[in-house]
């Protein structure tokens, strides 16, 4: 879910500290002998599933990005005497594929394989089973009634053929964010459609030009407006099979909406990460389409928005439509090595640190794949006093996600931050970037053996 990438450094949560380090480790990513020296040979055992290696003794490794850091330290302290490692990485924020490259040099070289993994991405079960990499977590590992309690269709982006291969970590719904006191002060109602979102935008350019009604700066944009407008650019409708279209109705009209409220400055262009963001705009959001996260990593944590001011509504709808839709900003996965032999320790942590109040429940920036622990995080985020009101509309969000955009091999967000923000920049109407758009989608998904209609 994290949008930005981090520094890679490492932090040590087992004693003692190791004084090599081994040939075939990461070299941005500094992992330990323990991450660099197991799981690749020995005597092996079927069971739960799978060809499991010789397990032993010693600290199992976890990889996460900067935001998970927080859980894995959480486990560490509940946990005093199970030996671990955390590793921080950028998470494959916006696609980066690290992940998949360090895999890969770890099957060659015969080690290193980290034994839980953290991803941003809900695509890397598309190369992870065969990878080889994944273990399978519905044959004996991960219990039917724990696997039972995540939200329906949670787990989708991890399942190859009735096989579980990861667990989701949170769900990524996009709602409509808004700045409550500043609605109010200036007379505005809260759109409830597209067609009443843009003629909002339009007003606030000329009554109060400086003021936002939306953001069109990141690589993950397409994922908040085109996938909630139902542009069938990106329909995974096989393991292997993509249909790929951006010049439907449902594409253009959402394109055309971004470019009059862009075009007006009422829409930005910066990414709401961004240091001119930050310093510029934090204080003129009047509306922002965003996913479940931005309430917190956004808002809250880097935006600094001051208490009782963010409220969230559900996300606008085309007039007409009878099948609410949103889209969906990431939301992570963890995934389980099959190459661990560390494997109950692993698997322990791969449970709590998805299912777990203490952390899912009460400390999660985003809201849980874990129903559970989402009724929980829900009241916490309610009685936290931040939020103008209630923010249950997120449950609600939750299951309405179009299922008419997937998750395949290749990165959208890559694709995006590669083909149509550039021609952003250089001033091009997002209609006029659909069809480089498509090209590029097909381009992607060809070299990743996908068989593309169009």
């Amino acid at each position: 879910m994290t949008a930005t990438k981090t520094p890679s450094h490492r932090v040590r949560a087992s004693a003692g500290r190791r004084s090599m380090l081994v040939a075939g480790c990461a070299a941005t990513v500094m992992v330990a002998a323990t991450a660099c020296g197991g799981g690749g040979t020995g005597t092996t055992t079927t069971k739960d599933g799978f060809a499991q290696v010789a397990q032993k003794d010693g600290a199992f490794t976890v990889w996460v990005d900067s935001t998970r850091v927080a859980a894995a330290k959480l486990y560490q302290a509940q946990h005093p005497d199970v030996k671990m490692d955390i590793v921080t990485y950028d998470g494959d924020a916006n696609g980066s594929n690290y992940l998949q490259t360090k895999v890969q040099l770890f099957n060659r070289t015969g080690k290193g394989w980290p034994d839980v993994v953290f991803s941003s991405q809900n695509n890397e079960v598309t190369w992870a089973v065969d990878a080889n990499f994944v273990a399978p977590l519905n044959k004996g590992l991960v219990s039917e009634a724990t696997l039972g309690n995540f939200a329906k269709g949670a787990n989708d982006v991890c399942t190859v053929d009735g096989t579980v291969y990861c667990l989701r970590n949170d769900l990524s719904q996009a709602v409509l964010w808004y700045n409550a006191p500043l609605m109010k002060k200036f007379g505005y109602q809260v759109p409830t459609t597209w067609e009443e979102y843009q003629k909002l935008g339009e007003k606030v350019a000329k009554e109060h030009p400086g003021y936002l009604v939306g953001d069109a700066g990141d690589s993950f944009t397409p994922e908040i407006y085109l996938w909630a407008s139902k542009c069938g650019a990106n329909h995974i409708t096989g393991a292997k099979s993509v249909s790929v279209n951006t010049s439907s109705d449902a594409c253009t009209k959402m394109a055309k909406l971004m470019d009059v409220l862009i075009k007006n400055k009422s829409m930005s262009t910066s990414g709401v990460f961004s240091t001119d963001f930050a310093k510029n705009q934090a204080d003129k959001v009047l509306l922002m389409p965003g996913p479940a996260w931005f309430g917190g990593a956004v808002f809250k944590d880097t935006l600094k928005t001051p208490a009782k001011t963010i409220g969230a509504a559900p996300i606008p709808q085309w007039s007409g439509e009878t099948s609410p839709s949103t889209g969906n900003v990431g939301g992570g996965t963890w995934l389980l090595s099959k190459r661990s032999a560390h494997l109950k320790a692993a698997t322990d942590f791969l449970i709590w640190v998805t299912t777990d109040q203490a952390y899912q429940g009460k400390e999660a920036p985003g809201f849980p794949a874990y129903a559970p622990a989402a009724e929980t995080w829900l009241k916490q985020q309610n009685a936290s006093g931040y939020f103008a009101g209630d923010i249950g509309v997120l449950k609600d969000a939750s299951t309405q996600v179009w299922s008419g955009w997937g998750s395949g091999q290749f990165s959208q967000e890559a694709i995006w931050a590669a083909t149509v923000k550039p021609g952003m920049t250089q001033g091009k109407s997002i209609v006029s970037l659909l069809p480089a758009w498509q090209d590029a989608i097909v381009k992607y998904a060809k070299s990743d053996g996908y068989k593309v209609s169009q």
